[in-house]
């Protein structure tokens, strides 16, 4: 029950069947993740003021931060707040270190170690935030863009970053000889045999 309010919040976690994700990651809330998605040990993906649906073939590396939070000037006690979900698409690396608030990713992005993208950012398709660089503004970043170095400097590339399907392969087979692993969930309606 929500504090006061007499509203249920559902708290859940779902697994897609061929997605690896390690008890070691801390995972909150409502949480839904996709097949042949890969969550590192030590990740961290937390859903306050809303669901994040994270799409198939993702990679968040260890000490990743996703979530999905109030904004800094919102008391989620005070009134009524209607949740926001947090929507990341398909194969998007999230280096060690990232820290990402942005409620809507697209495809084929790359949000390199310490990078930090804010909430009221929207990250289309293509893009690469590099090493270190903080990206906080209200704005739409168009396809394809790069954003790196000190200054956040930025440009256009003319084609889309590789999808990592040989690392994710090459962890999918890895991870589960040297760490626990979450159960996944064969479908809605079914309930996980032990």
């Amino acid at each position: 029950m929500d504090g006061g309010s007499g509203r249920l919040i559902q708290k859940s976690v779902k697994i897609a069947a061929g997605a690896v994700v390690c008890v070691e990651s801390e995972i909150r809330g409502d949480v839904t993740i996709g097949s042949r998605t890969v969550v590192h040990p030590k990740a961290r993906i937390i859903a306050e003021a809303g669901p994040i649906v994270i799409g198939e073939g993702n990679l968040i590396e260890e000490q990743a931060f996703i979530i999905n939070s109030y904004p800094e000037n919102l008391v989620p006690q005070k009134e009524d707040i209607e949740p926001k979900p947090m929507t990341i698409g398909t194969n998007n690396v999230f280096e060690v270190g990232c820290h990402f608030e942005a409620l809507k990713i697209g495809d084929n992005n790359v949000i390199e170690s310490k990078a930090y993208i804010g909430r009221n950012v929207i990250l289309t398709s293509g893009c690469i935030i590099g090493a270190c660089c903080h990206v906080n503004s209200c704005e739409v970043i168009p396809e394809n863009t790069v954003i790196y170095g000190v200054d956040c400097m930025r440009r256009v590339q003319s084609e889309r970053p590789q999808p990592q399907t040989l690392q994710l392969d090459f962890l999918m087979k890895i991870l589960p000889n040297y760490h626990h692993l979450k159960k996944t969930v064969k479908g809605c309606s079914t309930p996980i045999k032990s």
